[in-house]
């Protein structure tokens, strides 16, 4: 599909949702990582011409992906007179929560519960705009690998790019003018304090990850499959006990 045409479907979505949803959103938060992801979500929320929403909410950030949230915002802002920024500091909700739980220390927790303090500032934000939260994953992420937090990033009200593959989400970038040094950057979800990146972190390129997802005959296709397979409790409904009376 063209990116053009792609682009549009997607602005038109966020905007018909909003139309024809019970509650009647009036505007789009979004949080920003200085990520492609984040960086496409917002300004296809910003082309609805819908009042929109961005917050950065550092929390024990990398200094190089902090600055390109900001870069984004002060891009959005001058390009959109619709848009809004808050640069929310989270230091010390998360040093504050992590001392409540320093008798359950553990790292691996620690990374979710930033993503986890994210979604509960975003909802906050949302709530005191009438606004709903726009997620930001892809569909890599979304429903190959379940490459997110449960209830963190995984905590939204819609999905405008969850059926765009990393590649399309990198295409959309370009095509609306996001920032060349984000589409350039290697990808990371920002959650650790020594900066890994999202292939260190999935022993998979993002290139890969979509061959194997599209070619069960891929030499990468089993390595696809177990990182599936470890976070398929994401992905799948929440098991519920029931009663056959």
């Amino acid at each position: 599909m063209d990116v053009k045409k792609r682009a549009k479907i997607i602005t038109d979505w966020i905007d018909n949702y909003c139309n024809n949803a019970s509650y009647k959103p009036k505007s789009l938060v979004v949080g920003i990582s200085g990520g492609i992801d984040s960086s496409v979500v917002s300004t296809l929320c910003a082309n609805t011409g819908r009042k929109t929403i961005v917050l950065t909410m550092p929390i024990k950030q990398i200094k190089s992906q902090h600055d390109l949230s900001l870069t984004h915002a002060k891009w959005l802002k001058q390009k959109y007179k619709n848009v809004e920024h808050h640069l929310l500091e989270m230091d010390k909700i998360f040093n504050s929560f992590s001392q409540v739980l320093n008798k359950f220390d553990n790292e691996h927790g620690y990374a979710n519960s930033r993503a986890r303090l994210r979604m509960a500032t975003l909802y906050q934000v949302a709530a005191a705009n009438n606004g709903i939260v726009v997620g930001t994953g892809n569909k890599v992420e979304d429903f190959g690998v379940g490459f997110y937090t449960k209830y963190g990033d995984g905590g939204v009200d819609i999905s405008p790019i969850a059926d765009c593959n990393k590649s399309q989400v990198w295409e959309l970038g370009r095509h609306l003018g996001v920032s060349e040094e984000i589409i350039n950057a290697q990808p990371t979800d920002g959650l650790w304090n020594d900066g890994r990146n999202d292939v260190e972190q999935l022993g998979m390129s993002y290139a890969d990850l979509e061959k194997a997802m599209e070619n069960k005959d891929d030499p990468n296709y089993q390595k696809y499959l177990e990182i599936r397979e470890k976070n398929l409790h994401k992905m799948n409904p929440i098991p519920v006990c029931t009663f056959n009376e």
